[in-house]
């Protein structure tokens, strides 16, 4: 168990050319560069909450520790290394706060695509998904949420978009890559169907199981777009040195109010556990600071929630 200290969260250092050419698998194991993280009110320090680890399932507390499960890159939420333990990015950064304050060791595992993420929970495999994974009515039903985040979802085009790709509606006939067992992709097949609906060609839906194989789909031609997250896309399209652009920002896109978090399983002692300690980080500045260090202040919320989405 950990003892009451201060945390000192590390930047990674990110070999950004290996994690876009990645190709299908996790990007390299980011090393720790050192630099302690900071914002306007100082080095972060998180201390232990006995009433909080006391509150935690009794199987926890045994074992010291909470198993948290990732689907591989999400960055810049999380970054996962090669070895399919170590992530780095924001999350990883918050689950090392989390960590401290509820006095338990977080061990990160990798798990082939989001479907098994959700599906090992609620099997009891992971004790929890620090994610964010998008909050949606339909994944209520076998899951909880306690929410961290709310998200936008947007295109990645080529320089210039040259299919003109700015909407939902002017994705007919194109080729749109997503991330296979994603909210983006349950969108851009309904889209598809609508464009046949209205006597235009149908979207061509290229599903992909990681970030890094959407990315390269776009750079190397064989997709028209990427429709996904604004937050990974913003660093994606930074990291293309020019190759990429965002398109469709500041529209709904098929979506309403997209809030995204940590997934727990149904009706469990974690979920009230984690949304407390989440919301211990939001009002000690613990949150904030983190966000802001990995560029998220417009993806933060006040109120950490369960089970915020309506639809």
């Amino acid at each position: 168990m950990f003892t009451s200290r201060r945390l000192v969260l590390t930047l990674g250092a990110l070999s950004c050319t290996a994690l876009v050419a990645a190709c299908g698998s996790n990007p390299p194991q980011a090393e720790p560069g050192g630099t302690a993280a900071t914002g306007s009110g100082g080095t972060v320090k998180v201390s232990e909450d006995k009433t909080l680890h006391d509150k935690l399932p009794a199987k926890v507390r045994t074992a010291g520790k909470l198993v948290s499960v990732n689907s591989g890159s999400f960055p810049p939420y999380e970054i996962a290394g090669t070895d399919g333990h170590t992530l780095s990015g924001a999350s990883a950064d918050l689950s090392a706060a989390l960590g401290r304050l509820l006095g338990v060791k977080i061990e990160d595992v990798t798990a082939d695509g989001l479907p098994s993420v959700l599906t090992g929970i609620k099997a009891g495999r992971y004790d929890f998904a620090m994610g964010p994974v998008g909050d949606f009515k339909e994944r209520q039903g076998a899951s909880d949420f306690v929410d961290w985040v709310r998200e936008f979802v947007v295109f990645a085009v080529p320089k210039g978009n040259p299919k003109k790709i700015t909407s939902l509606d002017t994705a007919c006939g194109q080729k749109v890559a997503v991330m296979a067992g994603g909210s983006a992709e349950g969108v851009i097949k309904k889209q598809s169907r609508t464009c046949v609906k209205d006597g235009k060609s149908a979207v061509q839906v290229q599903s992909y199981k990681d970030q890094p194989s959407s990315v390269l789909a776009v750079k190397s031609g064989r997709a028209d777009a990427f429709f996904s997250s604004q937050a990974p896309l913003t660093y994606f399209v930074k990291e293309s040195k020019g190759q990429l652009e965002l398109a469709g920002t500041g529209r709904s896109n098929g979506f309403d109010a997209l809030y995204q978090g940590a997934v727990v399983p149904k009706g469990g002692e974690l979920r009230d556990v984690l949304h407390t300690a989440f919301q211990k980080l939001i009002d000690n500045g613990t949150y904030g600071q983190i966000m802001k260090k990995w560029g998220l202040e417009d993806n933060q919320l006040k109120q950490a929630g369960i089970n915020l989405a309506k639809s």
